[in-house]
């Protein structure tokens, strides 16, 4: 079997890391498969937020994800990874949010072969689209015009978890 469909088998979301860095180049060929994903007209329209896990603004956007959800939960919404992607995309492009995930798909596979764990993370949408949105986006460096679509978690594995099962008869349909 391929190393491709290998990575797609064994995938899942890690929901614990360990504290180690990325390495210079591992972060290079994680952003590099970013990168590479293609994108509707070859806009190219997906930019990479590249942030620590001890990064303030995290903790800002996992509170005011608290706030607006009323809640505490156990654990911070990257679950402590040493290093989180936020992908924002031109808002005014309607093929952005489908850009924007066929990157994060390739990043999380690439984080896969390169032996890391992954979260893809969709739960500081309103955080990051909400009352704040101005003050966040020129945190992260979004450029002008551009908006969040999706964020992921990438480190060491210190969790293990089995990929998830599925069923091929309720979810597929062949029509010929």
């Amino acid at each position: 079997m391929s190393e491709v469909l290998n990575a797609i088998r064994d995938r899942y979301s890690t929901r614990g890391y360990k504290p180690d860095k990325l390495s210079e180049e591992v972060l290079n060929q994680l952003i590099l498969a970013g990168l590479q994903a293609p994108t509707a007209a070859n806009k190219q329209e997906v930019h990479f937020s590249v942030i620590d896990g001890d990064n303030p603004v995290l903790q800002e956007i996992e509170d005011e994800k608290n706030r607006l959800f009323n809640a505490k939960p156990a654990n911070n919404f990257y679950y402590s990874a040493p290093t989180v992607f936020i992908l924002s995309a031109d808002s005014n492009f309607y093929w952005s949010p489908l850009d924007a995930g066929i990157a994060t798909e390739n990043i999380v596979l690439a984080a896969e072969a390169l032996g890391l764990g992954s979260l893809i993370i969709g739960c500081v949408k309103d955080a990051l689209r909400g009352e704040k949105e101005a003050e966040f986006a020129k945190k992260l460096g979004f450029p002008e015009g551009y908006r969040y679509e999706i964020a992921i978690a990438i480190g060491y594995k210190d969790a293990v978890k089995e990929p998830h099962t599925y069923d091929c008869e309720k979810s597929v349909t062949i029509v010929k």
